[in-house]
């Protein structure tokens, strides 16, 4: 047993190392691990803990913090923009009306306003949550380089190029690669829907008569009525299903099984198993078991890092929001 448990060891010793490696390369815009380690110390802390203590009560909230981030870097970049409050602000456009954890980041930033003034940015806060959540949630943590400023500009308008449920692979791809991020990032990342929900106005036509023709036949045969019973006809936005199904508030890979047994929710998601560029990926996260099995964590981590460095604003640019659901 003593060998055994020094190899585990090795692994996880050798996969912190790679990912503090990679963080370290991959920032390349003025953000890295450790920016507050002078100014703001516990700053890293006071996000986990407030994280945390949120999630104990309402884990669900996991995946809002995760799904705010990608939303918030795939609209002008990783700046916050998606918090601001007021009148055709981002927050209000249709793609952000369900997102979730306005609060934590509220609380966070309460915290922080009292340890460091004038410190720490609402783009990192939102970062370093997305990274916590996915902790909480029993995935593998990652370093999260640091250093983003908020931006000044919040508009609806700039809501137009998210992923849809219904996106092809090839139209999914295009818009992750006008973001820098590769197919393989586009698998990993889509892989955060291992927890979080769907409403079911998002795939009922996959239930019933997608494109006039019927049930879409990639739904297993045997899931379907559950999903029909879930999601009756004409179901609007307050129903609700879980992306993973059996597995919705545990950071895993289960997420590709489903897709793998024809399981997947969403169109775009169960696209990535019928689709030779994508299914190479599904299959590798799927393919390896015990201690190997981490090759998802371990890229999650990765993918992460590059979204997370998307348009960032740093230096003198953009600013330090005192709240920031307001620009200064």
């Amino acid at each position: 047993m003593e060998g055994v448990f020094n190899n585990k060891s090795f692994i996880l010793v050798f996969i912190t190392i790679s990912l503090c490696i990679v963080a370290t390369m991959v920032h390349g815009q003025g953000t890295r691990v450790g920016f507050y380690a002078a100014t703001c110390p516990k700053a890293e802390s006071i996000v986990k803990s407030t994280v945390q203590s949120h999630l104990n009560s309402d884990p669900t909230l996991a995946a809002g913090l995760l799904r705010m981030h990608f939303h918030d870097c795939f609209v002008q970049g990783c700046d916050a923009s998606v918090l601001v409050t007021g009148s055709n602000t981002e927050k209000t456009a249709f793609a952000n009306l369900n997102l979730r954890g306005f609060e934590v980041i509220d609380d966070a930033k309460t915290q922080l306003e009292a340890a460091c003034p004038g410190v720490v940015s609402c783009a990192d806060i939102v970062a370093l949550a997305a990274r916590d959540s996915v902790v909480q949630s029993g995935g593998l943590s990652w370093p999260v380089p640091t250093g983003r400023r908020d931006g000044r500009v919040s508009q609806a308008s700039d809501v137009n190029n998210l992923p849809a449920p219904s996106d092809s692979v090839d139209v999914q791809k295009q818009k992750f690669a006008a973001k820098g991020l590769n197919t393989q990032d586009l698998v990993t990342l889509v892989g955060g829907h291992t927890i979080g929900t769907a409403a079911c106005q998002f795939f009922s036509n996959r239930l019933y008569n997608l494109s006039g023709n019927g049930p879409d036949p990639s739904i297993d045969s045997s899931f379907l009525p559950q999903l029909q019973s879930l999601c009756p006809q004409n179901s609007g936005g307050s129903t609700r299903v879980p992306l993973d199904t059996g597995s919705q508030l545990k950071f895993d890979t289960s997420y590709y099984a489903n897709l793998r047994n024809g399981r997947g929710i969403l169109q775009s998601d169960e696209a990535l198993w019928n689709d030779a560029s994508t299914k190479v990926f599904v299959q590798r996260y799927l393919g390896l078991r015990g201690l190997l099995g981490l090759t998802f964590g371990v890229e999650f981590g990765k993918s992460m890092v590059k979204m997370g460095n998307i348009g960032v604003h740093t230096s003198t640019d953009g600013e330090i929001r005192k709240i920031c659901s307001a620009f200064n």
